[in-house]
């Protein structure tokens, strides 16, 4: 097993957010439509703030830590 790498697991949820955000739709309608893309939303939301961590690895422990404070602070 190779070594794990915090910066390439970032990279692939930065890449997931993407994937999320440019898919289509698939051909359903009316109620399921709306939960399908009220969970596409949710899933780019969370690839998204991962891929924006900041990342460190000590000890053997992984800690990400996301800024939800908004731009402005």
């Amino acid at each position: 097993m190779a070594a794990f790498d915090p910066t390439a697991m970032i990279e692939r949820f930065r890449l997931r957010a993407e994937a999320v955000k440019n898919r289509g739709l698939p051909p359903v309608e009316g109620a399921e439509r709306a939960r399908f893309k009220e969970q596409a939303q949710i899933d780019f939301m969370d690839y998204a703030m991962i891929s924006d961590a900041n990342i460190e690895l000590s000890d053997g422990i992984l800690t990400l830590t996301i800024d939800l404070r908004g731009s402005s602070n």
